[in-house]
C-alpha cells in the first residue's frame, strides 16, 4: 500500500476500503487490498475487485455527445453545456420553472447530491427534483423516521451485528450483493448467535441460515405481525422498556393480535411450526437484531411492513441498547447520504424538511438567497418520471439509468422520449444517455475526490488517484458551468473540499449534522459518523442508547395491518414475480456489463422458477420461455432450481431489451415513502 492510494468501492453501500496503486496499459490503476480500513478489512467482491476495468478509454465517454439530425454526434464542451442552458432557461420561460425537472442519483457523493439540489432549488427554482434512492431504501426511511424520529440505515455500526444473540435478516441477499458483509454473519454464528433468514428464495445468504422462512412475496408484513403475535401470546414481551421507552403500544398490541397464526401461515406459506420456532430463537437471545432490505422494502406496502417489524424489536427491548435493534442495509453506494443532503424532492440539506419553514431560513442563510425563493416539496421519483413530456418538458439527469431501473420501464422510456430536451451526464453511454439530446462525459470515482456516507453513517473519503482522460470534466465542474450560464456561478464551487465545507454548514443543527466532519478527520480516523455537530465531538457510532430522537425522547410504535400486494396471482397471470440482483452485476449493470470478468460470470438475463411449476408449464431449463405481465412481455433463458417456491419466479435486473425485468415491476406506490412495488406483480409463463 505505500505507493497507493487509499480509496473506497465504487459500488455498495458497504464503501469497502481498497487501494489504487498505478499500472501500465489502457487500465490506469491497479486494485490493491486495503486491509486497515474495518468495515471490509482488505476483503472485496469480485466487482470491486474489477473496479479499476470501467477507467478503460474504450470502456467510457470521453467527449460530449450532441443530438443532430436523430443522431448524436461528438461535439465540444461549449457548445454542448450551451444547448443544455438555452433548454432549461427557455424550458422555464414558455412553461413555468416546474417544467424543467432535475433526476439524481445514489452513487453521486455528497458533494454533488448537496449540489444538484441547491442548483435545482436555487438556480432553476423547480420543484421537480427527485433521485433513484426513492427506489432503494426511501421505505425503511419513513418508517425509521414514524419510529424513532430519524433515519440512518444502521443506527449501530457493522461491528455490533456479530455480538447480537440473533439476527433476522429479512429480503436481503448480501452474499450476492455485499459479499464481504457476509462475514459479520459467520462471525455471529462462531460466537454462538442464531441467524434467521427471511426469503422466498433459499439464496447463498439463506444457506448460512439457522432457519429460513420462505414467505410468498409481498406478505412480509404479515409474517411479521404473526411473529409479534406469537411473542405476545408466549408472554415474552419487555413490559418495562414498553413502559419506560415506547408509546402507542396498546394500538399495536391489538393490531398484531388479530393476526392469528394459522391465518399467517395462511397467507404467506410458512408452516406454524416454522413461525413459533422463529418467534423462540429471537426472544431466547439476550440481545437481538432485525435488518431489513429491499424485499419487505420495495413494496406499496413497505413502511407499514419495515414498522411491523421495529414493533417486534420494540416490544422485545431490543432497541436502544448495545447488540440490538432495527437496521436497515442501504444498497447504493452513496444511498444514505445521496438522501441527507437535498437531492429528494421534499429535503434540504442535513436531512432537514422543506416544508419547515426554520429549516427554509437556515439553507437559505447559507445559500445567500431569501427562504421565500425556495420552491416546494416536489414529486417522488416515479411520479416524476411518469410526469416527463408533459408536465415537466426539460430534463437534467445525472448519474441514474431509468431506462432500465425504472418500474414499468417500458412506460418510462416512453416518458423520456416524450421529452422536449433531456441531457444526461454520466461516466458510459448508458441506455438513458442514448435517448439524450446532449450527454455530457464525467470524471468517476477514481478520478475524482468526494466524501460517501456508508450503511452504517460512517462519512468516508474517496480520493482521486488518476487523472481523467482528456475532454471529461467532473460534475461539480458541470454544475458550475451551467450556474454561470443561467447566472448563478459564484454558488458553485468546483472543489469538492469547498463544496463539502459548505455543506458542513448547511446541515448543522440538523437530524444529519455534518458540521463536525472535515476531510482531515475522515482521513485520520476511517471515517466518522454523523450526527457530529462541532470538530470536538467524536461522531456517533450508536444512535437512541439514551433517547430516541422524537420530541419525548420515547419510541413511536406503529399499528399496522396486512395488506395483499397490489396485483394478485388470477386465471391469466398466476405466477408470482420477484426480482433482485446477481453476484456479478450491480443495479442496471451500465457499469459492470462493460466489464469483461463480470460479463463472464453473468452474461446475461433468466428467470428462475421451481421443477415442479416447470413441469406444469412444459419448460425445460435453459430453453427460452416469455414471461408476460400486464406492464410488457420479456424473452429469457430458463433457470430451474428447487430454492425457490414453486408459486414464485425470479428475475435479475441488471438487463436492458428483451430480458429486461423491469418491464414487469409494478409501479403502485407506498402511500408514504412512494416506494413503487418492485418485489410483487403478477406474470404468466410460455414457453416458445
Amino acid at each position: 500500500m505505500s505507493d497507493a492510494t487509499e480509496t473506497h468501492c465504487p459500488y455498495c453501500a458497504l464503501q469497502c476500503g481498497m487501494g489504487l496503486s498505478p499500472a501500465d496499459g489502457p487500465v490506469p490503476v491497479a486494485v490493491v487490498e486495503r486491509p486497515g480500513f474495518p468495515v471490509n478489512r482488505g476483503a472485496l467482491c469480485g466487482k470491486g475487485a474489477n473496479a479499476a476495468a470501467v477507467l478503460a478509454p474504450g470502456a467510457r465517454l470521453t467527449t460530449p455527445l450532441v443530438r443532430v439530425g436523430g443522431a448524436l454526434r461528438p461535439a465540444g464542451w461549449d457548445e454542448a453545456l450551451g444547448r443544455i442552458a438555452e433548454a432549461l432557461g427557455a424550458t422555464a420561460a414558455a412553461h413555468g420553472r416546474d417544467a424543467v425537472g432535475v433526476f439524481g442519483g445514489g452513487g453521486l457523493t455528497n458533494e454533488k447530491a448537496y449540489l444538484l439540489g441547491k442548483f435545482a432549488r436555487v438556480v432553476l427554482g423547480t420543484s421537480a427534483i427527485d433521485y433513484n434512492g426513492r427506489f432503494c431504501m426511501s421505505s425503511a426511511a419513513a418508517a425509521g423516521i414514524r419510529a424513532f424520529g430519524l433515519d440512518r440505515g444502521l443506527p449501530f455500526p457493522l461491528d455490533d451485528i456479530p455480538r447480537a444473540g440473533c439476527v433476522v435478516l429479512v429480503g436481503a441477499n448480501p452474499a450476492e450483493t455485499m459479499p464481504p458483509f457476509v462475514r459479520y454473519l459467520r462471525e455471529l454464528r462462531d460466537n454462538g448467535g442464531t441467524l434467521i433468514v427471511v426469503d422466498p428464495r433459499r439464496t447463498r445468504t439463506a444457506e448460512l441460515a439457522d432457519l429460513h422462512l420462505a414467505p410468498r412475496p409481498g406478505t412480509d408484513l404479515a409474517l411479521a405481525l404473526g411473529l409479534l403475535h406469537l411473542v405476545i401470546a408466549d408472554g415474552r414481551t419487555d413490559e418495562a422498556f414498553i413502559a419506560e421507552r415506547t408509546t402507542g403500544w396498546p394500538e399495536t398490541r391489538a393490531a398484531a393480535m388479530a393476526h392469528w397464526p394459522e391465518h399467517v401461515e395462511a397467507v404467506t406459506g410458512v408452516p406454524l411450526p416454522r413461525l413459533r420456532a422463529a418467534a423462540g430463537l429471537f426472544c431466547a437471545a439476550p440481545t437481538a437484531m432485525v435488518l431489513t432490505a429491499r424485499g419487505p422494502e420495495q413494496q406499496a406496502k413497505g413502511t407499514d411492513t419495515v414498522n411491523a417489524w421495529i414493533n417486534l424489536c420494540l416490544a422485545t427491548g431490543n432497541a436502544g441498547r448495545p447488540y440490538a435493534g432495527y437496521g436497515c442495509l442501504t444498497g447504493q453506494g452513496n444511498g444514505q447520504g445521496g438522501r441527507e443532503h437535498g437531492q429528494k424532492a421534499d429535503q434540504l440539506p442535513g436531512y432537514r424538511k422543506l416544508d419547515d419553514p426554520a429549516a427554509r431560513a437556515h439553507v437559505a442563510a447559507v445559500w445567500g438567497v431569501d427562504p421565500g425563493s425556495l420552491p416546494g416539496p416536489g414529486r417522488s421519483a416515479y411520479e416524476l418520471l411518469d410526469s416527463l413530456g408533459t408536465e415537466v418538458r426539460a430534463l437534467l439527469l445525472m448519474g441514474s439509468n431509468p431506462v432500465v431501473s425504472a418500474p414499468g420501464s417500458t412506460h418510462i422510456g416512453s416518458r423520456l422520449r416524450a421529452l422536449d430536451f433531456l441531457a444526461v451526464s454520466d461516466v458510459v453511454l448508458s441506455e438513458t444517455a442514448e435517448l439524450a439530446d446532449v450527454v455530457l462525459p464525467v470524471t468517476q470515482w477514481a478520478e475524482e475526490t468526494g466524501t460517501l456516507t456508508n450503511l452504517e453513517g460512517r462519512v468516508v473519503l474517496r480520493r482521486r488517484a488518476v487523472d481523467a482522460p482528456e475532454g471529461v470534466r467532473s460534475d461539480l465542474e458541470v454544475l458550475h458551468a451551467l450556474a454561470d450560464r443561467l447566472g448563478h456561478g459564484a454558488g458553485f464551487p468546483t472543489d469538492p473540499e469547498q463544496a463539502f465545507e459548505e455543506l458542513r454548514r448547511a446541515s448543522a443543527g440538523g437530524p444529519a449534522d455534518y458540521a463536525g466532519i472535515s476531510y482531515r478527520r475522515i482521513a485520520a480516523e476511517d471515517g466518522v459518523f454523523w450526527p457530529c455537530p462541532d470538530e470536538d465531538h467524536p461522531g456517533t457510532p450508536r444512535l437512541f442508547l439514551d433517547r430516541f430522537a422524537t420530541p419525548d425522547g420515547r419510541a413511536r410504535f406503529v399499528p399496522v395491518q396486512h395488506r395483499p400486494p397490489a396485483e394478485e396471482p388470477d386465471e391469466q397471470y398466476p405466477v408470482r414475480l420477484t426480482t433482485g440482483r446477481v453476484l456479478a452485476q450491480y443495479q442496471s449493470g451500465a457499469q459492470t456489463r462493460r466489464v469483461a470478468a463480470l460479463n463472464a460470470a453473468a452474461p446475461g438475463p433468466y428467470v428462475e422458477l421451481h421443477p415442479v411449476l416447470a413441469e406444469r408449464l412444459g419448460i425445460v431449463d435453459g430453453e427460452r420461455v416469455a414471461v408476460v405481465s400486464r406492464r410488457g412481455r420479456t424473452v429469457t433463458p430458463a433457470r430451474l432450481t428447487t430454492a425457490i417456491r414453486p408459486d414464485t419466479v425470479f428475475m435479475p435486473f441488471h438487463w436492458p431489451g428483451e430480458g429486461n425485468a423491469n418491464r414487469h415491476t409494478n409501479p403502485a406506490l407506498d402511500p408514504v415513502s412512494r416506494m413503487p412495488e418492485f418485489k410483487a406483480c403478477a406474470v404468466r409463463l410460455e414457453p416458445l
